[in-house]
């Protein structure tokens, strides 16, 4: 008899040590560490949750009341876009952005030393950003219902389609921004390697502009992407049945905003598995 059968079974594991927490526990801790972070920065707080709705109120000022379409104003078109926009800039932008200057700094590679999950760093950003985008959609239509008559949602199936546009979104969103994140060279470049194809996106997706002013090349450029799916969903969320004129199709997609985000999801997902690195280009 060998001196490991000797000892019983619970004292090899006292002995081991206890158990480390798993992934889920780990990327709850993390992400109320991220959130607080992220509450205490309050200049980066006040930029990215005032600009959006600094945005939506002087375009709103400017062409706010003008007619989109019988019983709908431009300036409920704008804020069913601007809260596509939030979603992508939240999701797909600032997790770009810190993960990036993260990684260039080192503390993903300090982090990969650690017993820390891999899935539980992802785990921690996914909260903060969930939590951050549903603050900023909030603020966004609680602006356009105080100043250009939005209404919520009446009955289920809208607030259905709600909750699928935003959860599909920002998964799709937060998966192409953390692939995105091995873009920029260091941290100094990647707030505008990451904003740069962002601003575009948004002028020609019907975040900035209607998107039946958009060129039709333009239109087809920005269907590719995410974005463009996102606002036509939260249109339909938020204007009257009506204003389904406005689309190119004449109609709410429905079944091809989930398709396109769902494609995306895939896509960013694969991206990520094959092209995430923890460590920056310094590093070797």
């Amino acid at each position: 008899m060998t001196a490991g059968q000797l000892v019983p079974p619970r004292a090899r594991r006292a002995v081991a040590g206890p158990a480390l927490p798993g992934a889920w526990r780990t990327g709850v801790a993390m992400g109320r560490l991220q959130i607080i972070g992220f509450m205490r920065d309050w200049e980066a707080m006040a930029f990215i949750f005032t600009l959006p709705a600094v945005l939506l109120v002087l375009l709103g000022t400017i062409f706010g009341h003008q007619a989109a379409a019988e019983g709908v104003t431009v300036g409920q078109l704008f804020t069913a876009g601007m809260a596509a926009g939030g979603i992508g800039s939240t999701c797909f932008q600032g997790l770009g952005i810190q993960i990036a200057i993260e990684r260039d700094l080192g503390v993903l590679k300090r982090l990969q030393a650690t017993p820390l999950p891999p899935a539980g760093y992802f785990i921690g950003k996914t909260i903060q950003v969930l939590v951050a985008t549903v603050a900023e959609v909030a603020l966004l239509i609680g602006v356009g219902m105080a100043f250009y008559h939005l209404r919520l949602p009446t009955s289920p199936a809208r607030w259905w389609t709600l909750a699928w546009v935003f959860v599909l979104g920002s998964v799709a969103c937060s998966l192409v921004g953390i692939a995105a994140s091995g873009l920029p060279r260091s941290y100094r470049s990647a707030a505008a390697v990451i904003m740069f194809p962002y601003i575009i996106l948004q002028f020609i997706s019907g975040v900035y502009v209607p998107f039946n002013s958009v060129p039709h090349w333009l239109q087809q450029v920005a269907a590719i992407f995410p974005l463009k799916w996102m606002s036509e969903g939260l249109r339909s969320v938020f204007l009257p049945s009506g204003a389904a004129l406005l689309e190119p199709a004449g109609t709410w997609e429905h079944g091809r905003v989930a398709l396109v985000l769902a494609a995306w999801i895939a896509g960013g997902l694969v991206l990520c598995l094959t092209t995430f690195r923890w460590r920056g280009s310094r590093d070797g």
